[in-house]
This record gives structure tokens, sequence and C-alpha cells, in this order.
């Protein structure tokens, strides 16, 4: 639409030279005329692309190889969760430890999956074959050796550990706790960096 307007201006002002040259107006008047229809009858000039080295292109269909890298950093975001939920939600990494009647059981969940991403059990036979009883000292000493051992092999060195407190002080949670330790496994999460 604004191509036909200006082709049609610039007829006009075409003409109008022309009549103005019939007419024997001012040489003045003629070169502002004929500056105006020039300038309508030009066009924007084209941008050209700026050149792009191979080295600088980035792929359009850029993956991250590793996903963690962000809750490494401490940058991810936590899951906040309403405030009325117990426990809280705001973790990278849980460990669960629970004790039956007959078995101690060490899981870790991920901030978003319901399934354990590692666990440990006295129910495994390699566990169980080692031990006198599934459920003493012993065994939740075991237990978090050879969990503080998967969770190392698997990447996971920071987790949130939260038990009732007079839970906690209960001998065979402090064994399993201070042997989780001695493995490695820092049972404190980073606080999350604002950028």
């Amino acid at each position: 639409m604004s191509i036909i307007w200006e082709l049609s201006r610039s007829l006009r002002l075409f003409g109008q030279i022309e009549s103005c040259k019939h007419m024997g107006l001012s040489i003045a008047l003629q070169r502002h005329i004929q500056h105006y229809s020039a300038r309508s009858s030009s066009q924007v000039a084209v941008k050209s692309e700026p050149e792009v080295d191979d080295n600088e292109a980035v792929n359009k269909a850029f993956v991250n190889r590793n996903p963690r890298n962000l809750e490494q950093m401490a940058i991810e975001m936590k899951d906040r969760g309403w405030a009325t939920v117990y426990p809280s939600r705001e973790y990278y990494h849980r460990l669960h430890f629970s004790r039956t009647q007959h078995h101690i059981t060490a899981e870790v969940y991920s901030k978003d999956s319901t399934e354990p991403v590692i666990s440990c059990s006295t129910r495994e036979w390699a566990i169980k074959r080692e031990l006198s009883s599934t459920r003493s000292v012993a065994a939740c000493q075991a237990v978090g050796e050879v969990l503080a051992q998967r969770c190392r092999e698997a990447g996971i060195t920071r987790m949130v550990f939260r038990e009732l407190s007079w839970r906690f002080r209960c001998e065979s949670v402090m064994t399993f706790w201070t042997s989780l330790k001695k493995g490695g496994v820092s049972l404190s999460e980073p606080r999350r960096k604002y950028i």
C-alpha cells in the first residue's frame, strides 16, 4: 500500500516539475520540487547480515549434558512447597532413614522424584550375610558405610537429613549419621545463591 502511495506522489511531483518548466518558474523552486521528488523515490538501505564466524556459531538445539550442573553450583531453584507441609521440600536430595522390626533401610530421594535414587538396606544379601543381626547398631553402621560409597559413586555428596530430635538421639541413628559423615557425605546442602 505504501509503495503505491509513494509511486503516485512521485508521479505528481514529476508532473509539477514539467509544468514549472513550461510556466517559467524560478530555478530555485524547480530545485526544491526536484529535491522532494528524489527524496520520495529513494528507498531504505538494506541492512546487511553480520558475518558469523564458524567458531562463534551456537547450536540451536543446545542440550545441557550435565543437568546437575546448576544444582552443584547451588543456583538451581529448590521447590519450596507449602509452608504447612512437613517435612520441608526445600532440598536437592533428601535422605530417608527407616527402621522396621526386622530391617534397616536408607534411601536418597531427588527433589522431583517419588522413587529413591539410591537405596541401601539390610534386606540385600551382600549386606545381610556380613551381619549377625539386621537391626543392630552394627547394621546401621554398615548401611551408612555402603550408602556413603554408593552416593560418592553417583556423584551425590550433599543431601538433607532431617530426623526428629527424639529419634536422632538414638544410638543407632547417631551411628548411621557418623558413618555417612566419615564416608564423605555431607548431610547439609549449601544455601541457594540468588543471581
